[in-house]
């Protein structure tokens, strides 16, 4: 066998694997777990630790604080004392693989994950035979409900195994999402870029570009008319742009970040300079806020001063601390997604979306389970679910890039993030910066994405709002509950650290969009009259990408 044949094995063999370990590196895991055992089998105070937890954890155990046994029917023999066990033997796992002495903190974390997602496996409240709530529906339904959830079991198995895992949704793209009236007015290989009919006569003078993660469909920030960001920004008398990005194929295959850099945020830039805007704020959303910071480190870099701020929503610039979702970031589980997406040039869309579910598995996984496929109720469609569920693939070349310089090695927080062959640094920014980060965020967690304010040296301004990911940005004005808390870093001022930083600052009821749009209006320089549509618009909003 020639070396070429020999190679073209791996990718084969760690793609037939990874459908089974859900895309996580078997080595990975496996090291982690030697790591810990040794270390706990020479641990004897540790080992006294757990055996003290085994004798007294039930009488420090509360069901009712779990949300899986809130209900009441949990309260009554024998539920109760199924779910006392249970939680007993999570919070002793939980003691047992945390400080165990000598064992690699990041190794730590992977059992801990590792083990809580097997324990939530084998919770009672997921099995008909041991959920009150479930055999109580039984009862009242005479098996009903078990039979409409058998049902439901094989539609959503048909779906999986004909590789169309989406439920068909109630609404659809361009009737009930993504209904903003805008135009088209840039089309390359990787995105159209929209621009937004304004709704005022005059506009300020700096337009605003906006900036999604390429893991998304754009219109998560022009979901509804009543959840829409782009028209609320569009209604307080600002010109908006945004970029919706091309759903890779197998033909993207080789389509790196320096192609995300230049035919993405730089096309658009450049497409809206050329239609009259000297300078304009730049906006981004996720990873789109990560790609929109190293652009603009660039553009300081070369002198380049086109954008007069920059505001950054739920986005990461310092990856030592990223949660989770970073505890399988190491060379044998990016080796592996590396050779996962070789065999197709792509990374699937539910691979990814996998993912960020395991973060969360009570929520996003097992409750469904029961839901759906034990009292036999399906979810009610929603917008966000039917955006969620549009998920999107990525380009190998390109989520490589990115999981090796950013995940593994951090270069753009080390200053070794490299664009057109020179490197860029964040401290290189000098326009003012915003950055918004959601108090329950499992994708960028808040004290990660504080961390900018570590690494930059101009004017940062720094708000923390209630909510996840998604629904802590999506925060409009007038929804109940919302609250969010501000401050002010100015160029030297010193550093406070996240946790003082919370100590510090009161919570202020209401939306940050509020907020967000007059620290904007203070950062534009005059207005000017609102230009008509394009009379040579390539099509009108959504565009063509967003059905991709």
């Amino acid at each position: 066998m020639t070396d070429p044949e020999r190679k073209r094995l791996d990718p084969a063999w760690h793609s037939m694997l990874g459908q089974i370990t859900g895309g996580i590196s078997p080595a990975a895991l496996i090291n982690a777990g030697v790591d810990w055992a040794l270390h706990l089998a020479a641990s004897p105070d540790k080992q006294s630790d757990l055996l003290r937890e085994a004798l007294t954890g039930l009488a420090a155990t509360d069901p009712a604080e779990d949300p899986r046994f809130s209900d009441p029917a949990w309260t009554r023999f024998p539920a109760n004392a199924m779910a006392l066990n249970y939680l007993a033997a999570q919070n002793w796992w939980d003691l047992a693989t945390r400080d165990v002495r000598g064992v690699d903190p990041k190794h730590a974390s992977i059992v801990n994950f590792a083990t809580r997602q097997w324990l939530d496996i084998f919770s009672p409240a997921n099995f008909a035979l041991t959920n009150p709530q479930v055999l109580q529906r039984t009862f009242e339904e005479a098996g009903q409900n078990l039979i409409r959830g058998a049902r439901y079991w094989m539609e959503d198995l048909n779906r999986l195994i004909s590789h169309h895992p989406r439920r068909p949704s109630t609404f659809t793209v361009g009737e009930d999402l993504a209904t903003t009236p805008g135009d088209v007015v840039l089309r390359n290989d990787l995105i159209e870029l929209i621009r937004y009919r304004p709704t005022t006569a005059n506009v300020h003078a700096e337009p605003i570009l906006i900036v999604p993660a390429w893991i998304m469909k754009y219109y998560i920030l022009d979901l509804t008319q009543q959840r829409s960001l782009v028209a609320y920004l569009r209604d307080q008398g600002f010109e908006v742009y945004i970029i919706s990005w091309k759903n890779p194929d197998e033909e993207d295959a080789a389509r790196s970040m320096q192609d995300y850099v230049d035919l993405g945020i730089r096309a658009a830039i450049e497409t809206i300079r050329s239609r009259g805007a000297s300078s304009l704020h730049a906006v981004g959303y996720c990873l789109g806020g990560t790609l929109l910071a190293i652009v603009a480190s660039a553009m300081a870099r070369d002198g380049d001063k086109s954008l007069c701020s920059v505001s950054l929503l739920a986005s990461q610039v310092d990856f030592s601390e990223p949660g989770e979702l970073g505890l399988f970031m190491n060379e044998s589980q990016v080796t592996f997604l590396e050779d996962m997406m070789a065999t197709r040039g792509y990374l699937r869309a539910d691979q990814m979306a996998g993912a960020f579910q395991l973060l969360r598995s009570n929520d996003l996984i097992w409750s469904r389970v029961i839901r759906h496929y034990l009292l036999g109720e399906r979810t009610p469609d929603n917008p966000l679910m039917a955006w969620n569920a549009d998920a999107t693939r990525m380009p190998a070349q390109m989520h490589s890039e990115y999981l090796r310089r950013l995940f593994l090695h951090n270069d753009l927080a080390k200053g070794r993030f490299m664009v057109d062959t020179a490197s860029v640094a964040l401290t290189d920014i000098r326009c003012p910066l915003y950055c918004v980060a959601t108090e329950e965020d499992h994708v960028s967690p808040w004290k990660s994405v504080y961390r900018l304010l570590l690494l930059t040296d101009t004017d940062v301004t720094f708000v923390l709002t209630n909510g996840g990911h998604n629904g802590g940005i999506l925060s409009e004005p007038g929804q109940p509950g919302r609250y969010f808390r501000t401050g002010h870093k100015a160029e030297g001022d010193p550093y406070v650290t996240a946790t003082n930083w919370l100590d510090r600052h009161a919570p202020q009821d209401g939306s940050w969009w509020d907020n967000w749009s007059d620290w904007l209006r203070n950062h534009s320089h005059g207005r000017k009259s609102a230009r008509p549509s394009p009379v040579k618009a390539l099509g009108a909003a959504p565009g063509r990408y967003v059905f991709g």
